[in-house]
């Protein structure tokens, strides 16, 4: 454990910002989680919409920085790729 003040501090705030960024991580695969539920049971309509909740989430863990950009590029390509070989 830290002695100096300043150090107890930031090991407050670093397990506040962890919560914080599991909890953007979570929702974002739960999102994904569901889309790809939603695409295996053969459901497009639920799909299509579970689709662009899961690229917003994603794009909110991006911005937060819980992901970097390419990552979040990827996993979107990956879902869109999904949904558009359902659809075909």
């Amino acid at each position: 454990m830290p002695n100096i003040k300043s150090a107890k501090k930031r090991v407050k705030v670093i397990e506040k910002k962890t919560l914080r960024n599991n909890m953007i991580k979570s929702a974002y695969k739960t999102a994904i989680k569901k889309f790809e539920q939603a695409i295996e049971a053969g459901n497009m309509e639920e799909a299509k919409t579970l689709f662009s909740e899961a690229t917003k989430k994603i794009d909110q863990a991006c911005t937060k920085g819980v992901i970097v950009k390419n990552t979040a590029a990827r996993k979107k390509s990956s879902l869109s790729k999904k949904l558009n070989a359902a659809n075909a």
